[in-house]
């Protein structure tokens, strides 16, 4: 240790200019990658009313430069009125081949399995799991879905039972 006092050491000044320009940039990836979105993935974001109105003027114009400093802007908007990473979180859930989808994929797959195997003990811990859920439609599509394992028949129960756990456990996660 060094035996400097208080008044010699150094003021922390915050970030560099190099790192806020690359917080930035990020925010304006970001940006771009919400421009990709369709209308309906869109208005599953969680965004204020600025950055949706920000999104669609952008893509509006065609001019290269003018769209460059319409990106800044919305990064600008990102930066000042959201969480950044759950925006890149729930985009990243849009994506089919991204890990976060995969992941909800099979999750919503094991719970539509075993309550095809175990039944109602199952549906309850769904609840607890993903308290968003209609318990009542729940029970009915576990019902229909289980009686089509036994008659042995395949009549779509378990793919709607399946598509109505996956619209919960990504209502719940998000």
């Amino acid at each position: 240790m060094t035996d400097q006092t208080d008044d010699q050491l150094p003021e922390y000044l915050g970030p560099s200019k190099s790192q806020l320009k690359r917080e930035m940039h990020s925010l304006q990836d970001l940006g771009k990658r919400m421009l990709d979105l369709n209308d309906e993935q869109l208005a599953t974001l969680h965004i204020s009313d600025t950055l949706h109105r920000a999104i669609m003027e952008s893509r509006r114009i065609t001019q290269r430069e003018a769209r460059r400093r319409h990106l800044q802007y919305i990064g600008k908007v990102i930066r000042q009125e959201h969480d950044p990473e759950a925006i890149s979180k729930t985009i990243d859930a849009f994506h089919a081949g991204s890990e976060e989808h995969t992941r909800r994929h099979h999750l919503a797959e094991r719970w539509r399995d075993k309550m095809i195997t175990e039944g109602d003990k199952v549906v309850g811990e769904f609840i607890d799991y993903c308290p968003v859920a209609d318990v009542q439609h729940l029970r009915n599509l576990v019902r229909n879905a289980r009686k089509e394992v036994e008659k042995q028949k395949n009549t779509g129960q378990a793919r709607k039972l399946f598509r109505a756990l996956r619209e919960w456990i990504d209502e719940a996660e998000q």
